[in-house]
């Protein structure tokens, strides 16, 4: 019975880092390139709508008709800025990508995992713990399990 109250179950973040490779990075642009594209497509899509809306508001003639559509357009501008920012990050990431070199470690997340603690236990060391993955294949696990 003693033996469990010295022990306890925590969870603690893992840090997954990948390494470098020609199908890592392919896969990482042709993902920022996707993202990069329906972005471009929402861009559109924002346009075409913010045009429908303007047009309707014209058609009812109406003496706020101006005020309506100078809110349409700071509302489309407002969007339109905020996606051209996301794509702006995605391009930065698609350029510090193409810089890394092959075989280099790179951090790409945090995943939970759950240990035992006993009395007596490095807490420090059992949290330091890292998966190492090279094409999605778990390569190597640093630190205390």
């Amino acid at each position: 019975m003693e033996e469990a109250k010295s022990q306890l179950l925590l969870k603690r973040p893992v840090m997954l880092k990948v390494v470098v490779t020609p199908r890592w990075k392919e896969e990482v642009q042709q993902q920022l390139q996707t993202q990069m594209s329906q972005i471009d497509t929402q861009l559109q899509q924002i346009d075409v709508q913010g045009q429908r809306a303007i047009e309707e508001i014209q058609k009812q003639n109406s003496p706020k008709a101006a005020q309506q559509i100078e809110g349409i357009n700071n509302q489309v501008n407002q969007k339109k800025s905020e996606l051209q920012e996301r794509k702006n990050q995605f391009l930065q990431q698609l350029q510090q990508v193409q810089l890394l070199e092959m075989k280099q470690e790179v951090p790409q997340g945090q995943i939970d995992s759950f240990f035992r603690v006993d009395v007596g236990d490095n807490l420090v060391k059992k949290m330091n713990v890292e998966i190492l993955v090279r094409d999605g294949i778990v390569e190597e696990i640093r630190g205390e399990i």
